[in-house]
């Protein structure tokens, strides 16, 4: 026997024990799915020092830490890849490509959670009419739900979109209304809200997480970042530069509204520190881990998205944010552990939909952007300069070209070759690195480099006609957006990825994991079936 045949040998053996160990563990009677949005892979690692030893740090040293997670589609949008998260499955099967599209056929703009059959179920108003009806995929919540009817279900984030896509059909869900940062749900999910819920609003105690005025956590020395928007009291004692960033060309400096409540949520880590109070509650409440039948609570942390996005990833607001998210999961950990008898009864995942691009306007470092509306107008001109004036274009939604199909076949045009004439015309457009249109993606097999990624991405009934791929570091024009995701560039695709608990050894692994591995992986940790459209391989987890 060779030395590799030696090596291969060993390596097989050493993973059928690792899934004899699997299979042989009970099922915890707590599993809590945190998602930590638009957090980068080497965020764990770059702000590690000013870490606390029982938040991020005890998660990534005391369970797996698989150090080489990433999406393998263009489309790192919070929607899509809480999706992903949630059903096990790429965009392309589970068919959240975007948080709105349009309909091929009525020209319409369908928006994924909106559903007039349904109203908010809340304390003061201020949401929308929601439910999960566009979802087509089953999500772990709802496979659990469907095995094991006794067990408890909740999911939390900030925002109903997060929410709803990483539920799906099942379990309790709620989000922040709008007014006055009350919880609410859909009535598709229940037509009245707890009492103890409605008693949570009355007293406001979200409010008391606000900040008034956001000041850092830390001596500013200590703060690798020196970008700064609106922290206040920021001194140096070894005159480290500070620099002053406005958020759009068209602001003065970034600003957080005083008197609006729910974006004092939003772009404050107020936003993490509420969602992770509200989600000890529900576990109270509910009694969750109480028993043998397996509990689960998702919670999304939309905050950390919306904090890099005005900010910036290099703002001292980003990281002063993780440093203060650091010591609310210190805090909501040793809740968690002290709700069961055997810490090993308790399983905490923590991931991230995506990661987020450098920052447009940084000092030194400026990148243009993509001007979108300039984009329809040009594409619009270019085709009625060959076949008409008209409405060609309906829209560009998530760098996804959408055309009139009925203007198309109204003047007996064939739609392939309009879609093929439009990819390659885009492809003039400053900006754009690639264009792929709907008929190649249907038609063709992109085995891999940025095709695949686009393919992964594409779901023929809600997808653009044109895919556009941008040039590194390249984001859409908005106001008061510095960085954005939705890119196949390792600033998007590389992802946190850790397993703690559950008698989960500590170790680092370096091999490279799908996200579409982690629902697998839950639901073999729960002991049911996986979601029915998960396509994810289960992580081999090696136990104590």
């Amino acid at each position: 026997m060779t030395r590799t045949t030696k090596y291969i040998t060993l390596t097989l053996a050493l993973l059928t024990l690792c899934a004899i160990a699997a299979s042989a563990q009970t099922k915890p009677r707590l599993m809590v799915n945190i998602v930590v949005s638009s957090m980068r892979a080497d965020d764990l690692e770059r702000y590690a020092e000013n870490f606390t030893n029982n938040g991020f740090r005890r998660l990534a040293t005391g369970g797996h830490n698989f150090t080489s997670a990433s999406i393998d589609y263009m489309q790192t949008t919070t929607p899509a890849s809480l999706s992903t998260i949630a059903t096990g499955a790429m965009p392309s099967t589970h068919g959240v490509v975007a948080d709105r599209w349009y309909d091929h056929v009525s020209n319409k703009l369908v928006v994924l959670i909106d559903d007039q059959k349904e109203q908010s179920v809340n304390y003061s108003g201020g949401s929308g009419s929601y439910s999960p009806r566009n979802l087509v995929a089953e999500t772990l919540s709802d496979a659990l739900a469907r095995q094991s009817a006794e067990s408890h279900i909740a999911t939390i984030a900030t925002e109903p979109l997060s929410a709803i896509v990483t539920a799906g059909h099942a379990g309790e869900v709620y989000w922040m209304e709008t007014l006055q940062t009350a919880w609410t749900t859909s009535s598709y999910y229940t037509k009245e809200l707890p009492k103890w819920i409605a008693d949570y609003n009355r007293s406001e105690l979200n409010a008391a997480h606000i900040i008034k005025r956001w000041t850092p956590l830390l001596q500013y020395d200590n703060y690798r970042n020196t970008q700064v928007s609106v922290i206040e009291g920021l001194q140096s004692r070894k005159n480290k530069r500070i620099e002053l960033i406005q958020a759009s060309e068209s602001a003065t400096r970034s600003s957080i509204d005083p008197h609006d409540p729910y974006e004092q949520m939003c772009f404050t880590p107020a936003g993490n520190s509420a969602v992770l109070a509200f989600a000890k509650q529900v576990i109270t409440r509910n009694e969750m881990g109480q028993d043998e039948v397996p509990d689960m609570l998702n919670i999304v942390l939309d905050a950390p998205r919306m904090i890099s996005g005005r900010f910036g990833p290099e703002s001292v607001e980003y990281e002063d944010m993780l440093y203060r998210l650091d010591r609310d999961l210190e805090d909501f950990i040793t809740f968690l552990m002290a709700q069961v008898v055997d810490p090993s009864q308790v399983v905490i995942t923590l991931t991230s939909d995506h990661g987020t691009s450098p920052s447009f306007n940084s000092p030194g470092r400026e990148h243009e952007r993509f001007n979108v509306r300039q984009a329809e107008v040009i594409i619009n001109a270019f085709i009625g300069a060959q076949h008409g004036n008209g409405e060609w274009v309906l829209g560009y939604v998530d760098r996804g070209i959408y055309l009139n199909h009925n203007l198309i076949y109204e003047k007996n045009l064939s739609l392939a070759e309009m879609q093929y004439d439009v990819a390659t015309f885009v492809m003039q457009l400053r900006g754009v690195s690639h264009a792929i249109s709907s008929e190649a993606m249907r038609n063709s097999y992109f085995g891999s480099g940025y095709g695949r990624k686009i393919q992964n991405g594409f779901y023929p009934r809600r997808s653009g006609d044109v895919i556009v791929n941008l040039m590194p570091d390249w984001i859409e024009e908005s106001d008061e957006v510095r960085s954005a995701s939705g890119s196949m560039y390792r600033y998007d695709t590389q992802v946190p990825l850790l397993i703690y608990g559950g008698g989960v050894k500590a170790a680092e692994r370096g091999e490279q994991v799908d996200l579409t591995s982690l629902a697998t992986t839950q639901a073999q940790m729960l002991g049911i079936v996986s979601p029915s459209a998960a396509e994810g391989e289960e992580l081999m987890l090696i136990y104590e």
